[in-house]
């Protein structure tokens, strides 16, 4: 601003001052472009377009197997050989045949029973007739002869009934091992002399076994315990026929004989033998075992 003569102060052109800013201005934005250019064309400079890289691959044969031989081991080395131990055979002293053949083992048939025993037989009621019983058989095996190891051994069980005057009623097998045994017992039976009138005045009915082996008789029986009542029959409680009213059952009491019953009874009983002892032993130990006689004594 520019002071006149008079001391107040004159104001420039006004029109020079608005062009001067403007060209100013304008330098300065110019020069502000040009640098931005420059710095923007040396961090991207001009590359040119790559090119396509063409890879070229070809298949080539297989390479020829190889075969390779495998090296021959060497070989192993053979050891010495051991010297062998010479044994002596056992001298073999031949044995000489047996001059005989052995025998098979046999038995006697057992004595007729006497005419004392038969009269016992014949009153001995007790136990069903046991002494008539006994003495039946021993009367059939002694007439069957003598019992030869072999084939023709064996037993037949028979089912017999002996009407009261003695005569046999019936007679049929119930089971038997071999057919000779059974022949011959029926043979002996057939002619059997006249027996006994029965003990009981009745019918007497019983099964028994005839023992026509080597190995084995039919020794006597024991009396000493046939006045003594039987024990009680074995029922199983607990049967049912699954409709009729289910009852329990309860075992039956032993009856106790009368004590004089007893002393008669007693009075008529043999005494045992050691033969009959020895046959009951050798009944029991077949049945139950060997420690069956020393439980009972």
């Amino acid at each position: 601003m520019a002071i006149s003569a008079g001391g107040t102060p004159s104001m420039p052109y006004r029109g020079t001052g608005a062009a001067f800013g403007l060209a100013v201005s304008v330098a300065l934005h110019a020069l502000l472009f040009a640098v931005a250019a420059g710095h923007l064309s040396m961090r991207k400079p001009h590359r040119p377009a790559d090119e396509p890289t063409v890879i070229q691959l070809s298949l080539l044969p297989p390479p020829e197997a190889v075969v390779r031989e495998a090296p021959t081991p060497a070989p192993a080395p053979v050891p010495p050989a051991l010297p062998v131990p010479t044994i002596a055979a056992p001298k073999v002293v031949p044995v000489p045949p047996p001059e005989t053949p052995r025998q098979p083992a046999t038995m006697a048939a057992p004595p007729a029973p006497t005419a004392e025993e038969w009269a016992f037989a014949s009153r001995y009621t007790l136990k069903n007739s046991k002494a008539y019983r006994y003495t039946w058989g021993q009367q059939v095996r002694s007439m069957m002869g003598t019992a030869v190891e072999g084939p023709d051994q064996g037993m037949v069980r028979f089912r017999v009934e002996i009407a009261p005057d003695g005569s046999l009623a019936s007679l049929d097998t119930v089971w038997s091992t071999s057919p000779v045994a059974e022949r011959l017992a029926r043979q002996a039976i057939a002619n059997m002399p006249r027996w006994p009138a029965t003990p009981t005045g009745r019918p007497l009915v019983f099964e028994k076994t005839i023992s026509f082996t080597p190995f084995a008789s039919d020794g006597p029986p024991l009396y000493k315990d046939d006045c003594l009542p039987d024990p009680p029959v074995f029922s199983n409680p607990f049967a049912w026929d699954g409709q009729s009213v289910r009852e329990p059952v309860g075992a039956k009491p032993t009856e106790k004989p009368d004590p004089q019953s007893l002393e008669d009874c007693l009075r008529q009983l043999p005494q045992d033998s050691i033969e009959a002892e020895t046959a009951r032993d050798q009944r029991m130990m077949k049945q139950w075992g060997w420690g069956a006689s020393r439980l009972r004594r």
